[in-house]
């Protein structure tokens, strides 16, 4: 890695626009400098990519393999350097930067390792048909097989900068793709760690590239390059959608991982003890800016109160401060201006008539001063119009609702513009099950706040396009081709 630089075509590169400065969220302090790219490299890497598809595609799977399976072993060599990094320019604990980003990174890497080794043959049954127009009858034999999509923008968010761009890049290389991967502007210098452990596993040039910059046009030159296919987007509804006009345009295919605003539905027969402490992470897993936090919490009556009761006595018992500290659990916001729409929240809140029950001011004292700080904060006597109820805040606030019957229940829950992870605390497994049946959402947590990485992963309505994680993943980066021919032909292998 040759800080400051972008790395481009198998080159570390001087960037025509200068640099900008990568702020630490916990002291405010300058960790590093970023490059800025101009469209042109941006589009110079996208063409670099082009070029190099065409033989990284004819690339035997076990060379994917190994090449990816090197690039996380590299990857788990240098944690400790790479965790640190995170943790400066995200804002993440160090725990978390560690277990949660790189070491996440490193085995999704091992994970798309073996998914190159998967089959990408289905055969189907054969058919009979009789003589007619097109010729004579006889049985046709079939496969459906995936091929790789080709050049795959890989635009990323900033609340996770290693697990996050990992999910992408590994998934799409095993099956053959090559990538231009966009950062997110606020931490992107661990990315750019990641492509020099790609870089040093033997990735050919050109089959991985990553630009930066600090303004929209780098990422929009990502998306409308003439030599991208596909572009995986993670990151915020609205620019969402403007990515899916231009890739409308384009007839790009598109994979998106939008906003959440997840229901946490609790019934009068839960563990609400183990509720509140799931719901609870809200307030502490990357303080609340991650798009699966339950952060709309639907308590039946019986249990409302001790459910507001016990969510304030956790967020209250949380530490917040330096993410360097061991004993942090809440770290800062990734900006000022990040904390600034968060606050802006909480006073929209109290103006709408919500009921502040815990935090809602600004944390104070000679090391929080320094960084930008937001305490976990509660709200109920909630309704489900407020704004703090429907729309994304990404920190953490949490809001709770009533509720007395099923149908209630779901109504509240399913009256959201997202849908992408709702989760359901009840007693009886029966009822939590036919109630996760009923919402409107990518995925249901029943009784857990937990995630099985093999599970596909994607939303409904504002929450994105498309699911990937485990196989679902290689799918997502691949065109699926047909494959005919007359009974009595063997067909070629799909590899």
């Amino acid at each position: 890695m040759v800080e400051g630089r972008l790395f481009l075509d198998g080159a570390w590169v001087e960037p025509d626009g200068g640099h900008y400065e990568i702020t630490d969220p916990a002291t405010g302090e300058v960790v590093g400098l970023a490059p800025e790219a101009s469209r042109a490299q941006v589009y110079e890497a996208a063409a670099a990519a082009r070029a190099a598809f065409g033989p990284w595609s004819r690339t035997r799977p076990e060379e994917r393999a190994r090449i990816l399976d090197r690039a996380a072993d590299l990857i788990r060599r240098d944690a400790d350097a790479s965790a640190e990094l995170a943790r400066r320019e995200s804002g993440a604990t160090t725990a978390t930067a560690r277990a949660m980003q790189v070491q996440v990174a490193a085995a999704r890497f091992h994970r798309y390792a073996r998914g190159a080794l998967e089959p990408v043959e289905q055969p189907l049954p054969p058919q009979i048909t009789a003589a007619g127009p097109m010729g004579g009858g006889g049985v046709l034999g079939a496969l459906a097989v995936r091929r790789p999509v080709g050049v795959v923008s890989c635009i990323t968010s900033y609340n996770n900068p290693w697990a996050n761009p990992a999910g992408k890049i590994a998934p799409a290389l095993a099956m053959g793709n090559t990538v231009l991967v966009k950062p997110a502007p606020q931490d992107p210098l661990s990315v750019y760690r990641l492509a020099a452990a790609l870089a040093e596993a033997g990735v050919p040039r050109g089959v991985v590239n990553v630009v930066t910059g600090s303004a929209a046009g780098t990422g929009e030159a990502a998306v409308d390059s003439p030599d991208v296919d596909m572009v995986s987007f993670t990151g915020s509804t609205a620019v969402g959608r403007r990515i899916a006009e231009v890739c409308g345009r384009g007839m790009k295919r598109r994979l998106m991982e939008l906003g959440g605003k997840g229901a946490a539905i609790v019934f009068d027969d839960a563990d609400v003890g183990a509720a509140v402490a799931g719901i609870g992470t809200t307030f502490s897993f990357y303080s609340g800016q991650i798009c699966t936090a339950p952060t709309r919490v639907i308590a039946q009556r019986g249990v409302y109160d001790r459910v507001v009761d016990g969510l304030a006595a956790y967020a209250r018992r949380l530490r917040i401060g330096d993410p360097a500290d061991p004993k942090t659990v809440v770290g800062p916001l990734i900006s000022a201006a990040h904390r600034d729409r968060v606050e802006s929240y909480v006073a929209l809140g109290v103006k709408e008539g919500a009921r502040l029950v815990t935090g809602g001011e600004r944390p104070s004292s000679p090391v929080l001063d320094r960084g930008f700080y937001a305490a976990p904060t509660l709200f109920a006597e909630c309704g489900s119009a407020m704004r703090v109820v429907r729309e994304e805040i990404f920190g953490p606030v949490v809001v709770v609702l009533p509720f007395d019957t099923e149908d209630e229940a779901v109504a509240l829950a399913n009256d959201s513009d997202y849908g992408l992870i709702d989760y359901v605390w009840s007693g009886d497994p029966a009822r939590a099950f036919r109630v996760a049946g009923l919402l409107r959402t990518g995925g249901v947590g029943v009784n857990t706040v937990g995630r099985n990485m093999e599970a596909p992963f994607g939303g409904f309505g504002a929450s994105g396009v498309g699911r990937d994680v485990g196989s679902y993943a290689l799918h997502a980066y691949s065109e699926t081709q047909s494959l005919v021919w007359p009974g009595g032909q063997a067909p070629c292998g799909g590899h």
